[in-house]
Parts: C-alpha cells; sequence; structure tokens
C-alpha cells in the first residue's frame, strides 16, 4: 500500500512539472493548435501633424499617408504602376466619353453599412461642388455626368475625350465617402469612415494618429497588422532617437541621417526615387516677380546642383516640373537656358525690368521641414549675388498650409508630387484654373497645350505636347523647379513585408510584426 501512494506522488509531480513548463506535451505530428499572436502593431514617426483627414479637401502628405489606409477609390496602380481594380472590380469603355464600372460585392463602409453606386455618384458630386472646394476638382472637370444604373454599376459620362481619367481615378483623393457621416459632420476633417483595410479610432492632437484593423474587410486575410498607430514627431532627431531604440517601427528620414543609420544592425534602410521636386513659388500678381524676366533672372541665378549636393547629400537629380522618374515624359532640364547659372545675364534682365540694384523680398518656408529651411537659405546666398536681398520667413505648417492654399506669400518653398500622369505636373499645377494653381499664373499657349495633352490619346502625339509644355513653363517660369530628391525609409528589422514604391511609399497592407 505505501508503494501505491509513492506511485500516485511521483506521477502528481511528474504532471505538475509539465504543466509549470509551459511546453505543449503533444508530439510534432499532433501540434496544430498554437497559442494566438500577440497583437500586431505598426508604431510610424509621422515628420508633421495631419493638416485634416478629409481626403476630397486636404492635399497634405501629413493626412495622405494616414487617409489612404482608411478610404479606398475605384482604381489603384500594382507594383509595376499598372492601372487595376480596388472598388471596382472591372470596367469597360463602350465610347470615347463612356466609362462602366462592376462595383466588387459586399463591400462596407467602416459603419457597417454596404456601400453602393450611390456612393460612388455622391462622392464624385461632393468632388466637383464648388462648396467642398476640393484640390481634385480639376482632374474631373471633364465629367458631364454620373449614374448609379444599379446598385453595383456607375456610370461616367465625360464631356469629351480625356486620356487622363483611369489615372486620376487611382489618386489617393478620388475615393468613395459615405454621405451620412459627411451629413453628420460637415465635412470630414476630424473623422474617417471609408472601407479601406484600417479602420479611423482616434486623433490625439499633436500626439497621434490611431487606426486599427478592418474586421469585414472584404480581401481575405488581410491586412496582417491589427493597429498602426502615427506619432507626430516634426523634429528628425527625435525620430532618430525613437526608431533607434525602438519606439518606433517606421519613419522617413533624410540622406544624411539615413547614410548615419545604415550602419546599425537593427534596422534597414529602404531607398526609392522620387515622383517628387522641391520648387520656389512665385505669386506672379505681386511686383516684381509679375515681370517674367525677374522670375527668369531668379533661374539664372539660381545653381541646382550645388542645392542637391548640399541639402539632400548629392541624393537627388536636377528636376523639371515632371520629376526624371517619370521616365519618358519628363525633358532633360539640364539643356534648357534658364538652368544654366550665368549670373551676367540674371543682372542683365534685371536691369531690363527696371531693377539694376536687385530689391528685397521675403522668402516663406515650413519650419518644420530642413530640406525646405535650407534651400531656402542656399537660395538666400545665391541670389544675393545679384542684388537680391532675401530676408527668410520660417512658419509652423498649419500656417504654411493655409498661406499656400490663400495664395499669402511673395515666394514659397516647398515640394510638389508629378504625379503618375504628366497632366498633374501641368494642368493640375500650372493650367489658369488649375486646382493646385496657387500662383495667379494664367497663360493661354499654356493653357491650350495641355488641355489637348489631355484630350490625346495617342501617347506619342501627347509626348510632343507636354514636352513643349514643359519647355513653355520653363520660360515663363511662375516656378523654380529644382530637384526630385531619393528618399529613404528607415524600418526596423522586425518589419516584415515593406517595400516602398515611388508611386505608393505608404504601402502597408501586406506588412506584418515578427
Amino acid at each position: 500500500m505505501k508503494k501505491f501512494w509513492v506511485l500516485v506522488l511521483l506521477s502528481c509531480i511528474a504532471i505538475f512539472t509539465v504543466a509549470c513548463s509551459g511546453k505543449d506535451t503533444k508530439t510534432e505530428g499532433e501540434a496544430g493548435e498554437k497559442k494566438p499572436n500577440a497583437e500586431q502593431t505598426l508604431k510610424i514617426a509621422n515628420d508633421q501633424e495631419p493638416a485634416g483627414l478629409d481626403p476630397h479637401k486636404t492635399p497634405a502628405a501629413s493626412s495622405v499617408r494616414i487617409y489612404s489606409q482608411v478610404y479606398e477609390g475605384l482604381l489603384t496602380f500594382d507594383k509595376d504602376m499598372k492601372i487595376v481594380g480596388q472598388l471596382a472590380e472591372k470596367w469597360e469603355q463602350p465610347d470615347d466619353l463612356t466609362y462602366v464600372f462592376n462595383l466588387v460585392k459586399g463591400v462596407k463602409f467602416h459603419n457597417g453599412r454596404e456601400m453602393t453606386a450611390e456612393d460612388v455618384k455622391y462622392s464624385f458630386e461632393r468632388i466637383l461642388d464648388e462648396k467642398t472646394a476640393s484640390h481634385i476638382k480639376s482632374y474631373f472637370a471633364n465629367i458631364d455626368s454620373v449614374e448609379a444604373v444599379d446598385p453595383t454599376t456607375v456610370k461616367f459620362t465625360l464631356a469629351k475625350p480625356d486620356a487622363t481619367f483611369l489615372a486620376n481615378l487611382t489618386h489617393s483623393s478620388a475615393v468613395v465617402v459615405a454621405k451620412e457621416v459627411v451629413e453628420e459632420k460637415g465635412d470630414l476633417q476630424q473623422t474617417a469612415v471609408g472601407t479601406g483595410p484600417f479602420k479611423f479610432e482616434k486623433w490625439v492632437p499633436d500626439n497621434s494618429v490611431t487606426l486599427t484593423k478592418n474586421p469585414d474587410y472584404y480581401i481575405k486575410d488581410t491586412p496582417k497588422l491589427d493597429k498602426v498607430v502615427y506619432y507626430t514627431m516634426k523634429e528628425e532627431s527625435a525620430r532618430l532617437s525613437a526608431i533607434r531604440t525602438g519606439e518606433i517601427d517606421f519613419t522617413t528620414v533624410s540622406a544624411k541621417s539615413a547614410e548615419l543609420l545604415g550602419k546599425s544592425k537593427d534596422l534597414t534602410i529602404k531607398p526609392y526615387q522620387s515622383l517628387e521636386y522641391s520648387y520656389v513659388g512665385f505669386n506672379v500678381n505681386n511686383k516684381p516677380l509679375n515681370d517674367e524676366k525677374v522670375r527668369q533672372a531668379l533661374s539664372l541665378a539660381t545653381d541646382r546642383q550645388s542645392i542637391a549636393d548640399i541639402v539632400w547629400n548629392g541624393d537627388a537629380v536636377i528636376s523639371g516640373p515632371v520629376a526624371p522618374s517619370m521616365s519618358d515624359w519628363a525633358i532633360d532640364v539640364t539643356k534648357e537656358e534658364f538652368y544654366q547659372k550665368d549670373q551676367d545675364k540674371a543682372k542683365t534682365l534685371l536691369a531690363e525690368a527696371g531693377y539694376p540694384d536687385g530689391f528685397e523680398i521675403v522668402i516663406t518656408t515650413a519650419s518644420t521641414y530642413p530640406d525646405m529651411v535650407d534651400t531656402a537659405q542656399l537660395l538666400q546666398q545665391q541670389w544675393k549675388e545679384i542684388g537680391v536681398k532675401a530676408t527668410i520667413k520660417q512658419i509652423e505648417w498649419g500656417d504654411y498650409i493655409d498661406t499656400w492654399s490663400n495664395k499669402k506669400a511673395d515666394i514659397l518653398i516647398g515640394r510638389n508630387g508629378s504625379g503618375t500622369d504628366p497632366d498633374r505636373a501641368l494642368n493640375y499645377f500650372f493650367h489658369s484654373t488649375g486646382s493646385a494653381n496657387v500662383w495667379n499664373f494664367a497663360d493661354k499657349n499654356f493653357d491650350s497645350i495641355v488641355e489637348k495633352g489631355k484630350q490625346t490619346i495617342d501617347t506619342g502625339e501627347r509626348k510632343q505636347l507636354y514636352t513643349q509644355a514643359q519647355k513653355e513653363l520653363l520660360n515663363l517660369s511662375p516656378n523654380l523647379f529644382l530637384v526630385s530628391p531619393m528618399n529613404f525609409v528607415a524600418v526596423r528589422n522586425n518589419v516584415e513585408g515593406f517595400t516602398p514604391y515611388p508611386h505608393n511609399a505608404q504601402n502597408i497592407i501586406g506588412v506584418s510584426i515578427k
């Protein structure tokens, strides 16, 4: 009997030991059950506070990178920049003026309501409504009507042929929104209800924006992340410290910082040639900038290569309004007359314009973008050599957006995206009615060229027209186009599945944390 109790005691000890060890007692062949994974949270450092979350109203990059995870449009680009369906599973073009889209069935807004063709119709009518003041209105000004044929079919009828229509539908702001949310909130600047892979959870001003996984997303097993948190860290030094310590997983960095961080075994630097360019914007209504000779003189006094070397650490190429990464659409601007540094000619032009001794001017720039501040300082030095005395005014991001949109500055330093079709680079920013023409620039000949380019279907003819338009713009110089930089993303090595593309540097739908 005594031996029996000893055996019982030993059995209990063995069971207790296995239980405490936390090890699965199943054999390899039986191992089918796994412990639930920890919450998949991606922490991103945003270099600016969002300027608002309304996709139809807000073009700021700090906003786009967030709302592009929440909202979707009819079409998008794949990794090879080919147009593919997003909310539209297929489409057809019965004639030059008609496009019919069949929507993906069963797609739900984040409030649980099913999306229909009526929502597509409402969204584009909202974009075109003057009251909305949408920054992409000019993209779709050619739409004559939008019709919800049935719940999953929508038909667009254009006023005239438009070679850019499908490409414009891929724009991050050409998205479908819910009418009832707009009517309840007045606009979508402080909230976001879309159909995308992530849902808006909360925005803590000057701190963070949190998105959570959309459990009803129509693409199976997508996304992999449970949560994405965008922390506002305006100072690059703070972002560098945070990514080194693992406080964040992902952030954009400057070329100089990328070189420094590249030595860390815990990080990977992912470079890509951007579709962006830096620029000097002129309010052409204001003296002395209303004289094209003055603008041409400033172009001749500008050493763009030194901007590439000093501001971007050599990781940038000289650019026109169409960034070089757009390949055949971009002209070689380095051969153009006003890209050759020539101080004597610049002084001659100033004298012809009535400013033989130069003039005084204010350069406005965003204080929280070091590249913009550094560019302004270099221009200040370069222009001084032809008698132009520039004072630099640094303002906060919110004031900068307001200054840009309300044309408050004489000279503004900034960055633009060329987009994926030359129409954006030329028509959108510089046509007299372009939605982002904040320079008061208007030229009938230029308008005529880009209007014809938008309607020309033949690619060869379009290229000729856009080459002509670029040369015209360089001569008129409403902006000075400077350089197109390489961009760098620092990613901790526990982040898997992230690849930045020039047209989509925030592609996190396939990202996971290991």
